[in-house]
């Protein structure tokens, strides 16, 4: 039983590959190298290079390697970039799992695990997030991973396909040797590369309605996400039903001063993080409850903060210097 995972050679992609692999169940690739990395990819680990639209390839990689279920982690994943790439954002995250799809129905592939996002539920109004809180997108990025939920959701009124999206908040740390977070717009990368370059580190903002004034988000680790990706994998593929979707969420999130007190404890560089404005559309506070997921896939937080900061910086100085 072989998993294919598009955008297997990205930072998260290549986390879930690690995490099947880890689980004894095989895997292929592929990705477009957009965004991703070949170097991510293990060795031994089938690669095809080629776009999520190119439905003749996507057909060919599924035969080719007897695949039978599909995580699909590629997608445009740059909110803030989507308001001014609208039309990129769609074809890539919509156009791109209809064509996923496609393929699986002509090839009679019948189970999905879909990398959604947090952004689908916009600002909530709510202290803790769950999948009944009312979902409104405020980007294109947002709209579009929701809209490929309804894709799923349609599909499998129409075809019996086994699916489930996973909804992400915000994804760090690093557990697969050799990947790490290489996005330019992510905190993590934003804190490690000012310091890197011998700036301080800026905090949007440090009056906010939150215990020390600086906004609060739920910070999940990278291979503990990447483990809910087998179990809701492995629960399809043994003909289960699993809820449309799942939030992976800590119940309680960090803020980002406390984000920046990790990071100068674990680099070793003591700093007092100078604030900026608040960014415009910013909340207070988006934090997840993660119960749904813990009862059907296991999901826990299995790495305290420190421990993410720290796997992070580790992976990034293994291969900045």
């Amino acid at each position: 039983m072989t998993w294919l995972v598009t955008g297997g050679a990205g930072y998260i992609g290549a986390h879930v590959v690690d995490a099947f692999r880890t689980a004894d169940l095989p895997v292929v690739v592929l990705d477009d190298l957009s965004t991703g990395f070949h170097t991510f990819v293990p060795s031994g680990v089938p690669f095809a290079m080629g776009s999520v639209l190119d439905t003749e390839f996507v057909r060919g990689v599924i035969r080719e390697n007897d695949v039978t279920g599909v995580v699909h982690v590629a997608g445009y994943k740059y909110a803030g970039v989507s308001v001014r790439r609208p039309v990129h954002t769609y074809q890539q995250n919509v156009t791109g799992t209809a064509c996923i799809l496609a393929a699986m129905a002509e090839e009679g592939v019948g189970a999905i695990v879909f990398s959604s996002s947090a952004a689908v539920y916009g600002t909530p109004q709510v202290d803790l997030v769950t999948e009944d809180t009312p979902t409104a997108p405020e980007s294109p990025y947002g709209e579009s991973k929701l809209v490929a939920e309804w894709l799923l959701r349609d599909q499998e009124r129409a075809t019996g396909l086994k699916q489930t999206s996973l909804r992400y908040f915000n994804v760090v740390g690093s557990s697969a040797p050799g990947v790490y977070d290489t996005s330019p717009h992510n905190l993590f990368p934003l804190i490690f590369d000012a310091l890197a370059d011998g700036r301080t580190p800026t905090i949007n903002g440090d009056d906010y309605p939150t215990p020390d004034g600086t906004c609060v988000r739920d910070y999940v680790d990278v291979g503990d996400l990447a483990a809910s990706h087998v179990a809701a994998a492995r629960v399809l593929a043994d003909g289960g039903t699993l809820r449309p979707v799942y939030n992976l969420g800590s119940g309680t999130g960090s803020s980002v001063r406390e984000i920046m007190s990790a990071a100068a404890s674990v680099t070793g560089m003591d700093f007092e993080p100078s604030i900026g404005p608040r960014r415009p559309g910013d909340p207070a506070r988006i934090v997840a409850s993660g119960e749904l997921a813990a009862r059907d896939l296991g999901w826990r937080m299995r790495h305290s903060l420190t421990e993410m900061v720290a796997s992070a910086w580790a992976e990034r100085q293994a291969h900045t210097r």
